[in-house]
């Protein structure tokens, strides 16, 4: 039963050299690949179900020889929150990938990918389950190394190697942080293990705030918390479709994951820590999806939502943050529940809408939403899991997303009905917040919808494209189905989210108090759901029954020859939204310059480059970047140097430590 986990490790990571195979049997290589996957996500979701009821059966300690390594690995409830979703989705993509990505297509990287994809998935599967810090970190780098990879799969466009390069400077920021997080904690508890409840005794008032910073650093990147979210839209956008799902539902999680764990260490942690969380959470959700309603690009677009959704899931795990401050429970458990239930939700609609995507770019070539538009028509599976995923993503009833971000309000709302002050203003900011954000996703779905799957064709090969296959297809309803199930059914999902909870805060007690009934929303969303087929069979009964039918053009005010050109725009549509945001996203906006009475053809542009990878972080750069060439010349190979350096490095430290 133990070895449950390490197998499924272990399978994932050898699948991807089942495919390199020579290209007379790339099929088989591709099949036997995708089907070791399938059988260790398999078993890695067998190990999940294993943590949430007997987490003690996982549990393995054996000696490694590294310095202050132990190969220690616990599969409690908080690890099994987001190993299933991982070995959920990594499945669905696998076999995605069969037919989206396949070596007869893409004969120079589509063997890269699925050993990349492998190494990946065992990687983030390593980390989550390790208990020591030198084999979290052995995991960290597997995922960060492989997704670098993975990202830069079509590496010769400019565009993806400045995706790359940028998320794999980013993830060595991260990793220096966390390297100083585990380099203080093991200054303070003298062991590299995870051991819960062991740091405040032993920390002053400065250690616990170092630590705090040090991972909200180091996983916030990670997570892609804004402002430290730079890498995030450029690496989704630009990676295979089921590498961006993988990606946007598992992997940024694993920034989500570190925090919690890093939280769990302190059972009385500094009110600024959740009110940080809180700050950040707004900013994130608030700007993240401002950020999506003026992007062009599809992929590029659902990136900018997975920093929104990290953003809700940072406002639940702040609020839980604060409550354990003040020491209210209630607080705690909706906060914590409401935020590890979002990161099961998020995982399965993004993953959902980035496959959805993918379908969409692979029948038409093109990412470009101003490009597309009446792929309903054409591709009906594809446009209704798109549209699951839509409804699921903005939080309304009757699927998923509903769910987890009404345990948030009424954690906030509660929060607001505190005498406590600082409760009062968490709720006072975060409720009305978290509501902004579900409007301004409503709207950024409504555009993307209407724009990509309604309306006309606006190019001949919009026009030409197709449903894809069931090897695509059977995936997005695997998740479509999940999203459904969590929303129709939330009570299945409430004893795993108290178990968790309970691990991350012993104090509470495992029935968390209102988390663990909620019978009387799957009735609603049930009924919600029902009243919805009905009114759609009446309607198309109605339409049966008509006695005659004519197709007749839509009403045109006139116009004798409508075009598609007369559709509303994606940039058209969110032009009011962006302008309220303005102050903060910097749009640009290119005029045509009209000469004369009969002026020449032009042409409108609108782009929202990122302020701060564009404006702040890439400027500063260029203006290091002559200081810094200059000291390489510190690093020609001098044997004689290089004994310098160490030495006054070990001066330093000593001196440091005196």
């Amino acid at each position: 039963m133990r070895w449950l986990i390490p197998c499924a490790i272990a399978l994932t990571a050898l699948s991807g050299v089942a495919g390199l195979v020579p290209a007379r049997r790339a099929r088989q290589g591709e099949l036997l690949a995708v089907g070791l996957l399938v059988l260790g996500a398999a078993l890695g979701l067998a190990g999940s179900v294993v943590g949430f009821v007997a987490p003690d059966a996982l549990r393995i300690d054996l000696p490694w020889s590294l310095p202050g390594a132990r190969l220690l690995v616990r599969g409690d409830a908080l690890s099994s929150m987001f190993l299933a979703p991982l070995f959920f989705v990594a499945a669905a993509g696998a076999v995605y990938g069969l037919s989206y990505w396949p070596v007869r297509e893409h004969p120079r990287d589509a063997r890269g990918v699925r050993l990349y994809y492998g190494i990946t998935v065992a990687g983030l599967a390593t980390l989550l389950c390790a208990a020591n810090a030198v084999l979290f970190l052995v995991g960290w780098e597997l995922m960060a190394l492989g997704a670098f990879m993975l990202v830069g799969t079509e590496h010769e466009r400019a565009e993806v190697r400045g995706a790359s390069l940028v998320y794999l400077v980013s993830t060595r920021a991260g990793t220096l942080c966390l390297f100083g997080f585990f380099a203080l904690l093991y200054a303070v508890t003298g062991s590299l293990d995870f051991d819960l409840g062991a740091v405040p005794g032993r920390a002053s008032a400065t250690e616990l705030h170092g630590l705090f910073i040090l991972a909200l650093g180091g996983f916030g990147l990670k997570a892609g918390l804004m402002p430290l979210h730079v890498w995030l839209p450029g690496a989704h956008a630009n990676a295979p479709s089921h590498v961006s799902a993988l990606m946007s539902g598992v992997l940024i999680k694993m920034g989500v994951s570190g925090l919690v764990r890093a939280t769990a260490f302190f059972p009385s942690p500094p009110l600024w820590w959740g009110a940080a969380l809180v700050g950040c959470g707004i900013v994130s959700g608030i700007l993240g999806v401002a950020y999506a309603l003026g992007q062009h690009d599809l992929k590029r677009l659902l990136a900018y939502h997975s920093v929104e959704n990290i953003g809700i899931i940072a406002l639940g795990l702040g609020l839980a943050l604060v409550g354990r401050s003040l020491g209210a429970p209630a607080l705690v458990g909706l906060g914590l529940a409401g935020a590890l239930l979002h990161v099961w939700n998020h995982g399965l609609f993004k993953a959902l809408l980035f496959l959805s995507a993918g379908a969409v770019v692979h029948a038409t070539g093109t990412r470009e939403i101003d490009a597309l538009g009446g792929l309903g028509k054409r591709m009906p599976k594809t446009a209704l899991a798109f549209l699951v995923g839509s409804v699921a993503i903005c939080g309304l009833p009757p699927l998923n997303g509903f769910v987890s971000e009404l345990l948030v309000y009424l954690g906030l709302f509660e929060a607001a009905a505190s005498p406590d002050a600082p409760a009062w203003l968490t709720g006072a900011l975060g409720a009305p917040a978290l509501a902004l954000i579900g409007a301004l996703a409503v709207a950024c779905f409504v555009k993307v919808y209407g724009v990509v799957f309604l309306g006309e064709p606006r190019s001949a090969k919009v026009d030409e494209a197709h449903e894809v296959d069931k090897l695509m297809t059977g995936p997005m309803a695997a998740l479509g189905a999940a999203c459904a199930l969590i929303g129709l059914a939330p009570a299945l999902v409430m004893p795993v989210l108290a178990r968790a909870a309970h691990t991350w805060a012993p104090e509470l007690a495992e029935e968390v108090g209102p988390v663990a009934s909620l019978a009387w929303l799957s009735l609603a969303n049930g009924l919600l759901l029902g009243l919805g087929l009905v009114a759609a069979a009446w309607l198309a009964w109605r339409a049966r029954a008509a006695a005659t039918v004519r197709d007749v053009p839509t009403w045109d005010c006139g116009y004798a020859a409508p075009t598609p050109r007369m559709q509303y725009t994606a940039s058209s549509f969110a032009a009011t939204l962006v302008g309220f945001f303005a102050f903060a996203l910097r749009p640009a906006r290119f005029r045509p310059e009209l000469v004369g009475p009969f002026p020449q053809r032009g042409t409108l542009f609108t782009s929202l480059p990122d302020v701060v990878l564009g404006r702040l972080i890439l400027p500063a750069f260029a203006l290091i970047g002559p200081l810094l060439a200059r000291l390489r010349k510190l690093t020609q190979g001098s044997v004689h140097a290089y004994l310098l350096y160490m030495l006054v490095a070990v001066v330093a430290a000593l001196l440091g430590w005196r």
